[in-house]
């Protein structure tokens, strides 16, 4: 990844994800995108950032995202200047584990992610492939993710892996209905968000990052572990983050 002026984009799919985040930004200044998305300006380690919370579901993920990458564009352009275009987008919170070997509090870093739940093998498509396209697994930036990998938090192990997106809460990952998420996909952690933005990202030419914290096991427990880990995420994230923009 080239180094930007442009602000990096963080995203979160819901407000607890991304609170200690905006509480750590310098000079942070609230701004409404759009008239509908409330977003945060603000340095963080000296460099531009623009933090949002994208909502939850890929529908909302995608709009959010396209919406700060638009807003970003528009943004003190001279009439002969090419938009602007943001210098990463990083994309952070809670996953649930399909790996059996990822453990609650540990950290997902995205080596790809891919829509699982886009379905158009009767067409003899891929799954997770957006028809009529090249689209599929997306790959993370190699130099956000070679910086990602050398993290160590405070508690937890740090993974490299496969993360899988779709518009459902995997609460029983050992149910045969998905079976297919690690034997066909080799998944090893499931959200709700995360591909959405990659393809945001893919498509705008943005350098693009995936980091999840595993909140849950997906064995029908997901409630309590969840609630339970999303200050303790959003407090990973941030390490994550800090640690990122230091060696970028």
């Amino acid at each position: 990844m080239k180094t930007s002026t442009s602000p990096i984009v963080l995203l979160g799919a819901m407000d607890g994800e991304i609170e200690e985040i905006r509480n750590a930004l310098n000079s942070r200044e609230e701004i409404i995108i759009g008239g509908w998305l409330r977003a945060y300006r603000g340095t963080l380690e000296g460099r531009p950032v623009v933090l949002a919370k994208s909502g939850v579901g890929k529908a909302m993920c995608a709009m959010s995202t396209q919406a700060i990458f638009d807003h970003i564009a528009r943004e003190e352009i001279p009439s002969n200047a090419a938009p602007r275009k943001p210098g990463a987008l990083i994309f952070t919170g809670l996953a649930g584990s399909l790996n059996p070997e990822l453990h609650i509090g540990d950290t997902l870093i995205a080596a790809d992610c891919i829509q699982h739940d886009l379905d158009a093998t009767a067409l003899g498509i891929k799954r997770g492939t957006v028809p009529y396209s090249s689209h599929r697994f997306l790959e993370s930036d190699p130099d956000l993710l070679a910086a990602a990998e050398g993290y160590r938090p405070e508690s937890g192990r740090v993974h490299r892996g496969r993360v899988l997106t779709g518009d459902q809460f995997i609460a029983r990952r050992n149910d045969p209905q998905y079976a297919y998420l690690r034997e066909e996909l080799e998944g090893d952690g499931v959200e709700m968000e995360g591909a959405a933005a990659a393809l945001c990202a893919k498509v705008n030419s943005v350098p693009f990052l995936l980091a999840r914290t595993i909140s849950d096991e997906a064995d029908g427990k997901a409630e309590v572990k969840f609630r339970e880990f999303l200050i303790r995420a959003s407090q990973n994230s941030l390490k994550l983050l800090t640690h990122i923009f230091s060696r970028l």
